[in-house]
């Protein structure tokens, strides 16, 4: 079945959360069951990225319900989906829009409890000149069809039995995407595994360190300020801007600081029995976080990583 197919398909069967209808199914791509050589001259798209990853068979149709500007480079969609549609926190789409050639892959920043609640997941989205992005950023409304499939084996899905765990969560630019899904998780669960008295989800803590170009890029700071709050023995944040501005100087404290992240900042956080490390950003930041978090006696196996750039 083509890209268009599956579209035309998707949105003759799109019916909003709540309303049955039947699932719908369709092959993988022939992109995503062979990896290719590609020329250095041009740069691979999500598909020939993830080839070998894993993603879900079911091919799910959906409608865009809500657009809001979440800086000026970033725009965060509402996006109303099929009953049927789940997923991890962590894990991204591949996105298909009508007449638009190229797949996306956008993180959901949303955590799994908001599409129980609602029938809605998140993805915010940053102005590019990959298709995918500037047809959000360009020609995408209120109303909008798509359709999507889920992907990904980067993911925190704890089970109540589960030890608990420290989570490290670092983040890089619009990488906070799959682990602002995470920390909402997280705090998810807290909040169940307090209501039930302690009996399910033993939770342990979570520490995010965030770094963007400016206090504006800080995607979702108010929600993980608040969330600290709301727990203040077992979440904490680090927020960091890297470049100077103009207008950043009154605004920057007290919710972020300047600098890179550094390996004095991962020490104080690193457990090498308890912590589990989430990792999502530029690569170089990747490559340098895993390496100072190696040297500071993590195992490799409790470090976690997605790369998209």
């Amino acid at each position: 079945m083509s890209v268009p197919s599956i579209l035309r398909t998707a949105a003759r069967n799109f019916v909003p959360p709540g309303r049955g209808s039947s699932r719908l199914r369709c092959r993988a791509l022939s992109s995503c069951s062979n990896t290719r050589k590609m020329s250095s001259k041009r740069q691979m798209d999500h598909l020939e990225k993830t080839a070998e990853v894993y993603r879900q068979n079911a091919v799910y149709p959906a409608q865009v319900c809500g657009i809001i500007k979440e800086s000026d480079t970033v725009k965060r969609l509402r996006v109303s989906v099929h009953p049927d549609f789940t997923f991890k926190a962590g894990q991204w789409v591949d996105f298909f829009i009508p007449g638009v050639e190229k797949v996306g892959g956008f993180s959901m920043c949303s955590c799994p409890g908001l599409l129980q609640r609602e029938g809605v997941i998140e993805l915010a989205v940053k102005n590019a000149q990959h298709p995918p992005a500037h047809w959000i950023h360009t020609a995408c409304t209120v109303g909008s069809h798509v359709a999507m499939r889920v992907g990904g084996n980067f993911f925190f899905d704890p089970r109540p039995s589960d030890p608990p765990v420290d989570l490290l969560l670092v983040a890089g630019g619009v990488g906070i995407n799959p682990l602002y899904s995470i920390l909402l998780h997280a705090a998810h669960l807290m909040r169940h595994h307090n209501a039930s008295g302690g009996r399910d989800y033993r939770i342990g803590s979570a520490h995010i360190l965030y770094s963007a170009k400016s206090v504006q890029e800080l995607l979702f700071k108010s929600t993980i300020v608040e969330l600290c709050r709301e727990f203040p023995s077992k979440f904490s944040c680090d927020l960091r801007i890297t470049e100077n501005g103009e207008g950043d100087a009154r605004d920057i404290l007290p919710i972020a600081r300047r600098g890179r992240i550094t390996e004095v900042d991962l020490r104080a956080h690193v457990d090498p029995q308890k912590t589990l490390c989430y990792l999502c950003g530029p690569p170089p930041m990747i490559e340098a976080i895993s390496e100072s978090l190696t040297d500071l006696g993590l195992p490799k196996d409790r470090i976690l990583f997605e790369k998209w750039w």
